[in-house]
């Protein structure tokens, strides 16, 4: 009886080459800067044909959107991680998101791409709106849940609106960042937060009451 051939597993050869064209299009985009970043580059450095990047990815930014997920998310699908601490201490635990947040965009690995991904995200509104849907509106909700705990433990003021709380605690530091216009350092995430906090807190009465 002659033996039965067993075909390629398509999905698991479909997935690896996957994974090469997300490592390649991060990598090479870290060592030539997005100008100089070219589909052609990315297809020969991963081994795949150019037509496979293309059947999955409508531009260069879509692509390098996930090459970011990949390796900065949990399973690379979206923006949905652990929500943020809650020891009940809102500054120490805002501190120490602001200061991971630091650690990662003063990592020479990200810096490049991660600017170069704001970049396009600049000039394609379809990239604009898949990088809301999928990172960041997920990752302001979990920003938005901690300030809502925060709200009811008395910790900030009934009115205050949680966008524009977000805004102001993770603004200044991504602001600093793309605009070089200062170090990150962790003294400037602390005075961030209390400076943020001072605004937000409920007002007291001359006697110390909220």
């Amino acid at each position: 009886m002659p033996t039965q051939k067993v075909a390629p597993d398509s999905s698991r050869r479909s997935e690896t080459a996957r994974r090469a064209i997300l490592a390649a299009a991060f990598d090479l985009v870290g060592e030539l800067g997005y100008a100089k970043l070219s589909i052609e580059g990315i297809a020969a450095a991963a081994g795949v044909g150019k037509q496979t990047i293309y059947r999955w990815w409508p531009s260069k930014g879509a692509l390098l959107f996930d090459a970011f997920l990949a390796l900065t998310t949990d399973g690379g699908q979206d923006g949905r991680g652990g929500a943020l601490p809650d020891t009940g201490d809102l500054a120490a635990d805002l501190k120490l998101v602001l200061r991971a947040i630091v650690d990662e965009l003063n990592d020479p690995r990200y810096d490049q791409p991660m600017r170069a991904l704001h970049t396009e995200i600049v000039h394609d509104p379809a990239l604009a709106a898949d990088y809301a849907q999928r990172l960041d509106g997920p990752m302001r909700e979990l920003k938005k849940e901690r300030l809502r705990a925060a709200r009811r433990a008395g910790q900030l003021a009934g009115d205050v609106d949680l966008d524009v709380a977000v805004d102001l605690l993770f603004g200044p530091v991504l602001n600093r960042w793309l605009q070089r216009t200062g170090p990150l350092t962790p003294e400037y995430t602390d005075q961030v937060v209390d400076t943020a906090l001072r605004g937000l807190r409920p007002a007291t009465t001359d006697d110390g009451r909220r």
